[in-house]
């Protein structure tokens, strides 16, 4: 940590080697947070990039080396859902919201799945509300604003998403569960 501390005190001089260090430290793990928004690599290294250079434009509203990690990442995600709504066609359906899909039959496979390779499957409106509502931890109400759709929509959609994971670990492991019978 005392890294991160030295290198911020640095970066708000626009020092370009703590910047670099910076960069190298939190790089791999804002990558991947916005990967998980765009599901496109190329697109996710643009926000990125673009995040990085707004970062280090305004690192002095950053007051803190403490929370500089929440600072970035909040940026990043801030800039993921701005490049995904201007880029992608994202249709939300209300429709009635089934609160009772498995919850915990979808915690105890989480744990044995590549959620990578669920999200890569995972339609772009069900992603987005998922990401922000159990990732970021945001509530629906916050969740409508920053995507301008109305409470229920956010309800709906992290709903169908649980039911979209449910189904989509089901079909995963039928699908095993027949080629090892095949295998046999």
């Amino acid at each position: 940590m005392k890294n991160l501390e030295e290198n911020f005190k640095l970066a708000k001089k626009q020092d370009r080697r703590a910047q670099k260090a910076l960069y190298e430290l939190f790089s791999a793990k804002m990558l991947a947070i916005a990967n998980s928004y765009t599901n496109n690599i190329h697109d996710a290294e643009d926000i990125l990039l673009n995040a990085f250079l707004k970062c280090f434009n305004k690192i002095g509203d950053c007051k803190e080396w403490k929370s500089f990690p929440f600072w970035l990442r909040k940026i990043v995600v801030n800039d993921s859902i701005t490049f995904v709504r201007k880029n992608k066609n994202i249709l939300y359906a209300d429709i009635e919201i089934a609160d009772h899909y498995m919850d915990d039959e979808i915690d105890e496979r989480l744990t044995e799945i590549n959620l990578g390779e669920i999200f890569s499957q995972m339609p772009p409106g069900y992603r987005l509300i998922f990401n922000l509502y159990v990732f970021e931890d945001r509530k629906h109400q916050e969740i409508a604003e920053i995507m301008n759709i109305s409470e229920g929509t956010s309800k709906s959609q992290l709903s169908k998403a649980k039911k979209w994971i449910a189904d989509y670990l089901k079909a995963k492991e039928n699908g095993q569960k027949n080629t090892e019978t095949i295998k046999i």
